[in-house]
């Protein structure tokens, strides 16, 4: 059985880092695209960054430049640094994963999820 489980999120100032860590089990993603999305309270889930196979990266414009997403393989984890907090940022985290090759920037390009981890930037 597949599973993927964020950690890190909490409650920060504006300004202040955050580093989110999403471990896999059940199977290797060393030739997937693995990702992180957002979703605020009323708002739909939005795309925030990608990590291909190859370690490339994408980034939404929103967070270019403040957030990094990296990869570790021997451990099966992703992870997601994320710099400069502004309160906009505040939503539930999640990891998501592909169980094929290529990437996305699309909810519906994933078929694995994490469970979401709370971040909450005060101002």
């Amino acid at each position: 059985q597949v599973q993927l489980v964020e950690s890190g999120g909490g409650l920060v100032q504006a300004g202040g880092s955050l580093r989110l860590s999403c471990a896999a089990s059940g199977r290797t993603f060393i030739d997937s695209a693995m990702g992180w999305f957002r979703q605020a309270p009323g708002k739909e889930r939005e795309f925030v960054a990608v990590i291909r196979s190859g370690f490339r990266t994408n980034y939404a414009d929103s967070v270019q430049g403040r957030f990094t997403i990296s990869r570790d393989n021997a451990k099966n984890t992703v992870y997601l640094q994320m710099n400069s907090l502004k309160p906009e940022d505040t939503a539930v985290y999640y990891c998501a994963a592909r169980s094929r090759g290529g990437w996305s920037t699309q909810t519906y390009e994933y078929d694995y999820w994490g469970q979401g981890t709370q971040v909450t930037v005060s101002s």
